[in-house]
Order: C-alpha cells, then structure tokens, then sequence
C-alpha cells in the first residue's frame, strides 16, 4: 500500500507537475496570442484617417489568422505533449496520423486546395478583412477571413461563405483607393457644354468642402458625354476616393447636383411620349 502511494506522489511530482505546467503554459501562450493579436491592431491602427487603410485591413486579417491558427497549433502540441506525460506512447498515433492525414488527403482534394489557395490570397495581398469584394458569385464587405474559406456579408445583411478554391477572380473594390462613377442625365434640349461646366463646379465645390473633402484623393473629373439615350443625354463623372468612400460620395455628389441643376434651370430628362393622331375624312368629302 505504501508503495502504490509512493509510486502516486512521485507521479503526482514528475508526471503531474509537468502536466499543470504544460495547461498551464498552453492557456499562458493562447492569451499572449490574442495580446500580440491586439497589440498589431493598435500599433497598425491610424486614428486620425477618416476611412481604413490597407495597413489596417491587413493587421486585422494577420490578427484574425493568429488566433486561429496560433490557438489551434498550442492546442494540438498541449494535447501530444499530455499524453506523453499521461504514459501513452505517441510514435503509433503519430504515425497514424501521417496515415489518415495521406488518405483523408486524397479524400480531401477540395479541403486542401482552399487552404492552399487561402495562403497564397495572404501571400499575395489580394484581399483583407473590411474589403468590399466580387468573388465566388458574390458581393460584400469581408467579415473573416481563414486558409480555408472566406466570409463575406452582403448588403442586405446575408453572409456568404466562400470556399477559398471557389475564387477563381476576385475583384476588389476598395483596394487603396476607390472610384465613384456617376452617370448623369440631361434632357436634349439643354445646353451640354453649360452642364458640364456647372458638374465641374459643383465637383470642385466637393473636393473644398471641409467634411467630404477629406474622402476624395483628387476633384471629380468630368470625362464629357457618354452616350445619347432615347430621352437623355448621358454624361459621365468620376471622383477618385478614399476605400469604402465612394458611395458616400456618389450620394453627396447627385444630392449637389440635383440642388445645382434645379437653381440653374438645367431640366433632368425623363420618359416622354409623344402620341401623333390622325383624323380621316369622310368618303362623301
């Protein structure tokens, strides 16, 4: 009895002290993860940009990987490192996994080719979490990103999950900068040449106003007269943004030029017919 209890203190003081230090280690380096996780937002973070800059959309992207791919790394070598300390031999389950990663591979083609296409996505900086992307048949801002997949939130509210080998083309909307492109219409019978000039204006008048001022990179260009529809003709304007500015700017920009166009008397264009009738006469007449 004695030597079962001595075999349970001296078990307790080797194996089981190493146990408490090896819990005790994974939890201490999970959280110092997440503390290097939040140290590289605050570090990469500009708090005086209006808008989020690349280097922040990538800190939040590496944030996000280090705690997944950090905690679960911690995890997997705490849980080997135990079963050791437990008595288990870990040589056969190390060699079965190798077997059952090889055949779970071949069974697995699709898992492994998001992951490899996600780690060249990072590699390549194609895209980051806040982005506002096309991709694998849908649209919106990106909420998350893993090697495997890509989680994007549309805007009406649905996420879309988005396997990383879906993605044959991304398209990035908000990648350092972005465009707004207006199409603005103005009835026939309007001077074109008056109506450009007064865009211009009101594009300058944009890019000096204090608040939008500070998301657009350069005045808004007028490019001139893109098309001549039924009942309008199409004249085209651009102003260069700062990433994820451009709606508000569109919006602020036909707000100006909706109020311009009405003091200067420039008529917007909208659908008309003109119905012709005829009247025949009589066969007596």
């Amino acid at each position: 009895m004695r030597n079962e209890f001595g075999e349970i203190v001296f078990w307790l003081k080797t194996s089981g002290l190493r146990l408490v230090v090896i819990g005790g280690g994974s939890i201490l380096l999970v959280r110092l993860l997440r503390v290097v996780a939040d140290r590289i937002l605050r570090l990469m973070a500009d708090g005086g940009e209006p808008a989020v800059t690349e280097r922040e959309k990538r800190a939040r992207t590496l944030a996000s990987l280090l705690r997944t791919v950090g905690t679960t790394l911690v995890l997997i070598v705490a849980v080997m490192m135990a079963l050791r300390e437990i008595g288990l031999d870990i040589t056969p389950l190390i060699a079965g996994a190798g077997v059952a990663g090889l055949a779970i591979g071949f069974g697995a083609q699709s898992l492994i080719r998001d992951v490899i296409a996600g780690f060249f996505i990072l590699l390549e900086d194609q895209f980051h979490v806040g982005d506002v992307i096309q991709a694998g048949g849908a649209s919106g801002q990106v909420e998350r990103m893993t090697l495997r997949m890509t989680i994007v939130r549309d805007l009406q509210g649905a996420v879309h999950f988005i396997p990383n080998g879906e993605i044959k083309v991304a398209s990035n909307l908000t990648k350092e900068w972005s465009r707004a492109v207006l199409e603005i219409g103005v009835g026939y019978e309007e001077d074109v040449d008056r109506a450009m000039a007064v865009l211009t204006e009101v594009g300058h008048s944009l890019a000096d106003d204090e608040a939008f001022g500070k998301l657009v990179l350069e005045p808004p260009q007028v490019l001139g007269v893109e098309a001549l529809a039924d009942s309008q003709v199409t004249i085209r304007m651009l102003a260069k943004t700062r990433p994820l500015k451009q709606w508000e700017v569109a919006r602020e920009l036909r707000r100006r030029i909706k109020a311009r166009f009405d003091r200067e008397g420039i008529q917007l264009p909208y659908p008309h017919r003109v119905i012709i009738t005829r009247s025949s006469r009589s066969a007596g007449n």
